[in-house]
């Protein structure tokens, strides 16, 4: 598995893999390309011969959000998450980024046992923040991490 940093050459593929990762929600490639010609927003996406994963993130006032992680599901549980996480949050250390935020659905246990192992503590929620088509809303937790305590 090789990381690159993600620049308009990769929407294409960070667009599939999150269609993967997130079949009813998927965000498309012009809209992974409008979002890193935003400021303060970068990302990495995962790939072997295939998109394996992504991750994007806003980096503003001294915080980083993740605005999406997923990995698709033949590439679940082989470490894909965590070194996207790993290297979204060095790059965000890098720009000055003091906290970390995101949201999870409160359903998703992988992902909050794996954010949970980083060092990510929950710190509220939003209540009917995943829409879910057909089967209605689903509750979103947000976790925040101190990337200073993280990195010591």
């Amino acid at each position: 598995m090789k990381l690159l940093r993600a620049t308009a050459a990769e929407c294409a593929a960070m667009a599939q893999a999150h269609a993967r990762a997130f079949e009813a929600k998927a965000w498309r490639e012009d809209e992974f390309a409008d979002l890193l010609e935003g400021e303060g927003i970068f990302g990495f996406l995962a790939e072997d011969e295939t998109p394996l994963g992504v991750i994007l993130c806003r980096v503003a006032a001294g915080e980083v959000e993740i605005l999406t992680v997923g990995v698709t599901p033949a590439a679940r549980r082989r470490g894909v998450a965590l070194a996207l996480m790993i290297a979204g949050l060095d790059q965000a250390r890098e720009a000055g980024a003091a906290q970390a935020f995101l949201e999870v659905a409160v359903d998703n246990d992988g992902a909050i046992a794996l954010y949970g192992l980083m060092g990510f503590a929950p710190t509220g929620l939003r209540k009917s923040y995943y829409d879910r088509g057909p089967d209605g809303f689903t509750d979103a937790l947000v976790m925040r991490l101190d990337l200073n305590a993280a990195a010591a």
